[in-house]
């Protein structure tokens, strides 16, 4: 059997710097994308820019527009706000499932509590640099702490898809408007109570923080952007 090589593709190398490029703003919505330019730019051939073009258009991050060639796509307030409904139904059971394996073995607490602790303490840092990509970043970490934590593989899989998607919406406010110190306060509340194996309070908060950030992130988005959200 070959061995399969542990480093990413260039396909994935391509996907990811695109869409670094696309969250930090530097390809903002309406941007024309030729491939050509972006091979010679990345130093690749075109096909891997080919293949990471279809994961970007299933993505929902670039759109074809007739014979026009692919374009990123402007963000959509209302398809932004169903992504969040799921994620959050999503994210309040791993964070229930976590609090109750916490609570059903201890020793986990101590293990999910050190780890969470870290990722607080960079996220916090990333916003005092003013640091987006690393707020979301270490956002998605936060989260994916909490899925593997839950013990249901099948949560981080499934939430995945959303998380492509709104992680481009987080990026895109977060250089703008939000409140990012209220965002990682939420995220302690929420480790704090996983860890004391306190399900049902975990299950709620970590809804409710869901939710609020659809609603921080549709007010946003609602704002011209020659006038930038109040903080």
């Amino acid at each position: 059997m070959k061995l399969l090589k542990p480093q990413p593709s260039l396909t994935e190398q391509v996907y990811e710097a695109i869409v670094d490029e696309i969250c930090d703003g530097a390809l903002p919505a309406g941007s024309h994308l030729v491939q050509e330019q972006l091979a010679e730019r990345l130093g690749v051939s075109r096909q891997p820019v080919q293949q990471a073009m279809a994961r970007l258009k299933a993505d929902g991050m670039v759109e074809e527009v007739g014979r026009r060639g692919l374009w990123v796509t402007r963000l959509d307030a209302d398809l932004m706000r169903h992504h969040y409904d799921i994620r959050a139904a999503l994210d309040g059971l791993a964070a229930r499932m976590a609090a109750e394996r916490i609570a059903a073995g201890p020793e986990r607490g101590q293990q999910f509590t050190r780890a969470a602790a870290e990722i607080l303490e960079l996220g916090q840092r990333a916003v005092e640099t003013g640091d987006v990509a690393g707020q979301v970043r270490h956002d998605m970490a936060l989260h994916t702490l909490i899925y593997d934590a839950s013990g249901n593989p099948l949560l981080a899989r499934t939430a995945e898809p959303h998380w492509r998607f709104l992680r481009r919406a987080m990026s895109e406010v977060l250089r703008h408007a939000t409140l990012p110190r209220e965002i990682w306060r939420q995220h302690a509340e929420i480790v704090e109570a996983i860890a004391a194996g306190d399900a049902a309070r975990a299950d709620t908060l970590m809804v409710a923080h869901d939710l609020a950030a659809a609603e921080t992130l549709r007010a946003a988005l609602d704002v011209p952007a020659a006038e930038p959200a109040n903080t």
